[in-house]
C-alpha cells in the first residue's frame, strides 16, 4: 500500500510539473504574441486580424518572421529554460511545491488578462454577434445598375484606372490635410489638389472611407468597381477557389464591355490569387497582363521575381507600352493598373527610390511611388490621346504596414487617396464630401461623360452630383456598424460554392498528399509509387490505393493498394506486365478509401516506360 502511494505521489509530482511547465510555456508564446500583434499593426481590428491569419506567407518580410521569433519564441524558450533550471535545483526541497502552484496560478493570471485585454481591442464580443446577426442595410440601400438607366456619350471617352496599393490621404503634411509633419506624397498632393478629390474649397486632401469588406486588395478592386463589399463567408482572398465572382453583380467591367470598351488589367503580381483573374475576367473580360504574362511573353527573363513578382518601374514601363497600343485601336479602352511597391511591411526600395527620409524606408517608397505615378501621369498628358481619355487614381485601402501610421494625432481620420484627372463631368457642389470607396463606382462613370439615372449605383453616389451619399444620409459609424453584419442580398449575389473542391483542400476539409512515380526500373519490371505528406486524413483511413491505366479511355484501369511505410507514406510499384509491357505513359490517381469505403482523391502523377 505504501509503495502504491509513493508512486502516485510521484506520478501526480510528474504530472503538474509538465503541465506548469507547459502552461508557463504556452502563457509566455500567447501574451508576447498578442502585444507583438498590436505593436505590429497598429489600430488592428478583427476583419484585420482575420485577413492576416489567413493571407499566405508570400510578401512577408523575412525581417518580421524574425521579430516575431526574437519578439515571441526566444522568451517562451527563456521561461522553459529558467523552470527547468528550477525544478532541478529544488526537486529534493519543500519549495518546489511552492514554485510548481506558482508558475500554474501566474500562468494562467497573466493568460487570462492577456486574451480579456485583446479580446476588449479588438471588440470581439460584437464582432461575433455582428457576425451572426443580418442588417437589411445594403438590401435596402443597393441600386442594381440593372434597373439604372445609363447613357453614354456618343464619343466614348478612354478610362486608366490605377490602384495605388495602401496608398492613403494620411502621408501628407497637415497642412494639406495629411497627418505627417513631412510630406511622403508631394507629387500625388499636388495632384489631388490640381485635379478633382470632392474637397471642396480648401487645399486639404480628401479621400473615400474604407468600409468593412474593402480593407484588402481584392476587397478593395471589387468595391470600387462594383459598390459592394466582399464579404462573404469564407476568407476573402479565396475567391479564387470559386467558378464565379458574384455572378449575379453587374460593375464597371460589365458596363463598360456592354459599351464595347477594350480592357485589360495591368499588376505585377499573379492575378490568380485572390480571384483577381476570376473577377476581371468574368465582369468585363479583360486581357490579363499580370506575372505570369510578363513572364510567357519575354517582357521579363523566366527567373526574374521581386516581391510578389516585378516591380512598379516595370509595370509603368509596360503601361506606355499597352496604352500606346490601345490608343491606335478604333475601340475606347479601360487600362486599369495596381501598383505593388507600396505594400506592406516597409515596402520595396527599387534602383529610382530616393533616399530623402533616412532609414524610414517606407516613405522612401512612399516618395517613390508617388514620383513614379506623377511622371506617368505627366508622359500620359502629352499624347495625342489624353483629350480624351479620364484617369482615376485611388489608393485600394489603408495601409496594413506595422508601425508606419502609429504616431499621428488620434483625431486624424484615415482615407484613401482619391484624385479624377480629365474628367468629363461638372460638380453641382462645392461642399467637401464624406463618401466611401463604393463611392468609386458611380463616379468614375460620371467622369467618363456618363449619364446616371438617379446617380446611384450599387452602395455608391456619383460624387459629381449633389446626391448625398450613404455616408452623408446615414454617418460613417452607423454605415460602419450595418456593414459588419450578414446581408442577405450579398449571399444571394455571391452563392458561394462552399463544396468546391480546391476551398475544402485551403480550408482543410479534405485530404491531401503528395504522389511521386519513380523512373522505370526495368530490374523489377516496375514504377515506383510513392504517396506521403498526407494531411486532413478521415479518422479512419481503410486504405490508400492508385489507379493506374494507360488508355485515354481509362478502358486498362486497375487499382493497386499501396503499403504503410515506418515514415508514415505509402509505396507500391506497377507491374507493367500487367499493362503487356506497354511502351509510353502511364496516368496515376492517388486514393484515400475511409471507413466506409469512399474514395478521396489527394493527388495525380505519371509515369513513363520507354
Amino acid at each position: 500500500m505504501r509503495k502504491l502511494s509513493v508512486f502516485i505521489k510521484v506520478f501526480l509530482r510528474i504530472l503538474f510539473t509538465i503541465l506548469a511547465v507547459l502552461l508557463a510555456v504556452l502563457a509566455t508564446v500567447i501574451t508576447c504574441s498578442l502585444n507583438w500583434m498590436f505593436d505590429t499593426w497598429s489600430n488592428l481590428t478583427m476583419d484585420e486580424l482575420i485577413y492576416h491569419l489567413t493571407s499566405p506567407l508570400e510578401g512577408t518580410n523575412d525581417a518580421m518572421i524574425r521579430e516575431y521569433i526574437d519578439t515571441c519564441i526566444v522568451p517562451a524558450l527563456i521561461i522553459l529554460l529558467v523552470l527547468l533550471v528550477l525544478f532541478a535545483a529544488s526537486r529534493k526541497k519543500k519549495r518546489y511545491y511552492a514554485i510548481l502552484a506558482g508558475a500554474i496560478v501566474l500562468s494562467v493570471s497573466v493568460c487570462t488578462l492577456s486574451v480579456r485585454g485583446a479580446w476588449q481591442d479588438l471588440d470581439v464580443g460584437n464582432y461575433v454577434a455582428d457576425r451572426g446577426a443580418y442588417s437589411t442595410f445594403i438590401d435596402d440601400n443597393y441600386v442594381s445598375p440593372v434597373d439604372v438607366e445609363i447613357t453614354f456619350p456618343q464619343e466614348k471617352r478612354n478610362l486608366i484606372y490605377i490602384f495605388l496599393e495602401s496608398m492613403e490621404t494620411t502621408y501628407a503634411d497637415t497642412q494639406s490635410g495629411g497627418a505627417f509633419s513631412r510630406n511622403v506624397i508631394p507629387e500625388l498632393t499636388r495632384i489631388a489638389q490640381e485635379n478633382e478629390d470632392f474637397s471642396g474649397e480648401t487645399e486639404e486632401l480628401n479621400g473615400g472611407y474604407s468600409m468593412p469588406g474593402t480593407t484588402w486588395t481584392i476587397g478593395a478592386m471589387f468595391a470600387q468597381t462594383s459598390g459592394l463589399p466582399l464579404s462573404v463567408s469564407i476568407d476573402g482572398n479565396n475567391m479564387d477557389t470559386q467558378t464565379s465572382f458574384f455572378a449575379g453583380a453587374v460593375t464597371l467591367g460589365d458596363i463598360l464591355e456592354s459599351q464595347g470598351y477594350s480592357q485589360t488589367l495591368l499588376i505585377g503580381s499573379d492575378a490568380v490569387f485572390g480571384g483577381r483573374e476570376l473577377y476581371f475576367t468574368e465582369h468585363g473580360n479583360y486581357e490579363m497582363m499580370d506575372y505570369k504574362y510578363a513572364v510567357q511573353n519575354g517582357l521579363i527573363p523566366e527567373d526574374y521575381y521581386v516581391w510578389w513578382g516585378y516591380e512598379d518601374a516595370r509595370l509603368f514601363e509596360f503601361a506606355r507600352q499597352k496604352v500606346t497600343e490601345l490608343a491606335a485601336q478604333p475601340e475606347p479602352f479601360n487600362l486599369t493598373m495596381l501598383t505593388v511597391d507600396t505594400h506592406f511591411e516597409d515596402g520595396y526600395v527599387c534602383e529610382s527610390c530616393p533616399q530623402l527620409y533616412g532609414d524610414d524606408q517606407y516613405s522612401n517608397v512612399m516618395r517613390c511611388s508617388s514620383r513614379q505615378v506623377s511622371a506617368f501621369i505627366q508622359w500620359l498628358q502629352q499624347q495625342d490621346f489624353y483629350e480624351n481619355t479620364t484617369i482615376v487614381l485611388c489608393g485600394d485601402h489603408p495601409t496594413m504596414d506595422s508601425d508606419y501610421c502609429e504616431d499621428i494625432d488620434s483625431d486624424h481620420t484615415r482615407k484613401t487617396y482619391t484624385a479624377y484627372i480629365n474628367a468629363a463631368a461638372r460638380k453641382e457642389t462645392e461642399t467637401r464630401r464624406d463618401f466611401t470607396t463604393f463611392d468609386q463606382f458611380p463616379t468614375t462613370l460620371a467622369a467618363l461623360g456618363a449619364q446616371i439615372e438617379g446617380n446611384r449605383l450599387g452602395l455608391g453616389t456619383n460624387l459629381f452630383s449633389s446626391e448625398p451619399t450613404l455616408t452623408e444620409r446615414f454617418g460613417i459609424e452607423n454605415e460602419e456598424t450595418e456593414l459588419k453584419k450578414n446581408s442577405r442580398l450579398i449571399e444571394e449575389l455571391a452563392n458561394i460554392n462552399y463544396d468546391s473542391q480546391s476551398l475544402m483542400e485551403r480550408e482543410g476539409r479534405v485530404p491531401t498528399g503528395t504522389v511521386y512515380a519513380d523512373p522505370y526500373l526495368r530490374d523489377i519490371g516496375g514504377i515506383p509509387v510513392t504517396v506521403t505528406d498526407l494531411a486532413n486524413l478521415p479518422d479512419e483511413v481503410q486504405s490508400v490505393q492508385i489507379a493506374v491505366w494507360t488508355n485515354e479511355d481509362q478502358s486498362d484501369v486497375q487499382w493497386i493498394q499501396l503499403e504503410a511505410r515506418e515514415d508514415g507514406s505509402y509505396g507500391a510499384n506497377i507491374n507493367v506486365a500487367n499493362y503487356g509491357f506497354k511502351l509510353g505513359v502511364y496516368y496515376i490517381d492517388a486514393y484515400v478509401i475511409d471507413s466506409t469505403g469512399v474514395p478521396h482523391s489527394i493527388g495525380q502523377a505519371t509515369g513513363y516506360v520507354d
